[in-house]
């Protein structure tokens, strides 16, 4: 009969050894996470972001840096490494040993815009990453050099139609500003071309110099006083609802681009096969930071909208937003990039 030959009883046991093997070291793993937690973090660890200091996203790191800093006593050391639409950063701390020592704050561009926009990503959002925490929405904001003779969306739509091949400005081909800007170009009908900078922050500089007179910014960087000081005219916020740190601007849509709406959002990320004991240890950091009033009094400042989540929140969300920004792309021509 089936399954009473002599051989059955050694083949249970042998099934049974490898279940407990497993389990062991399961354990072991278990114990080895839950150590590693507890003496976590074990000196200095690198806080690495993609951009070039100065944007909306490097002031962010370097304010949750001070509060990590209290939070485990150990200095958490803001690193720019911009580039390649933030690539460069984002790669780094993929090949990063996975101790919790190196982690990432990173953008949609990071997470999602770049599957679909380059042909050969050298990292996977989804697989190469121990998702922390989604800690912001972060809006934007068209801006233009006040010697443009333009004061609305509608206007610039009309100069830039006499003007074909006029630049804009972008943190880098992928980043949030040049999506933005595609979208833009695509829904109006333009023809306008992009000028890459390395990060928000030197993009803004040169639209101030009058080098490239318009730009898709991030509210929460240099370019929100720089509007205030009439450095720079705000045309409309990329966001469905206004901005409460700008109640006068109003949003794309309402500005004459119907169902215009792009904001970006900002997650931490380790290395995958990160402990997640420590993963768990720095979950819990970023939402009390969050929860705390200094925190909501900077994310009002700076109109950016704080999100409490779990980790396991923030996996989902990369894996939709890698399908929305595709379509995004897709319809805006912006694919395919080398």
């Amino acid at each position: 009969m089936a399954g009473s030959g002599p051989n059955t009883g050694r083949r249970e046991s042998d099934v049974s050894r490898t279940h407990r093997i497993a389990i062991v070291a399961g354990l072991w793993l278990a114990l080895g996470g839950i150590a590693a937690a507890q003496t976590y973090p074990n000196g200095p660890v690198r806080f690495v972001v993609p951009y070039a200091a100065g944007g909306g996203t490097d002031a962010m790191a370097r304010f949750f840096s001070k509060g990590l800093e209290v939070r485990f006593g150990q200095p958490f050391i803001v690193e720019n490494r911009p580039g390649s639409g933030t690539t460069i950063g984002a790669n780094f701390v993929a090949k990063s040993p996975p101790d919790g020592q190196t982690i990432l704050l990173g953008t949609s561009s990071t997470f999602a815009i770049a599957v679909g926009l380059y042909k050969k990503l050298p990292y996977d959002p989804v697989t190469d990453f121990a998702p922390i925490a989604l800690v912001a929405a972060a809006p934007f904001v068209l801006i233009v050099h006040p010697s443009l003779p333009v004061n609305s969306v509608a206007d610039l739509v009309k100069f830039l139609k006499a003007n074909p091949g006029f630049n804009y400005a972008s943190g880098g081909v992928g980043s949030q500003h040049h999506v933005n800007a595609e979208l833009f170009r695509s829904m109006a009908g333009l023809d306008i071309k992009n000028v890459s900078y390395r990060g928000g922050g030197p993009a803004v500089a040169d639209v101030v110099a009058g080098h490239v007179k318009m730009m898709f910014a991030d509210v929460g960087g240099a370019a929100h006083g720089l509007i205030r000081d009439g450095s720079l005219r705000a045309l409309a916020v990329t966001t469905a609802s206004r901005v409460d740190t700008m109640p006068d601007v109003p949003t794309m849509h309402e500005a004459g681009i119907t169902g215009y709406e792009a904001n970006a959002w900002i997650a931490i990320v380790a290395p995958a096969r990160t402990p997640a004991p420590i993963v768990t240890r720095l979950n819990g950091a970023f939402n009390d930071i969050l929860s705390s009033e200094e925190a909501k009094a900077y994310f009002s400042r700076l109109g950016w909208q704080p999100l409490y989540t779990k980790p396991e929140e923030l996996a989902e969300h990369i894996k939709v937003e890698i399908v929305r920004w595709g379509k995004v792309m897709q319809n805006a021509g912006a694919e395919g990039v080398e």
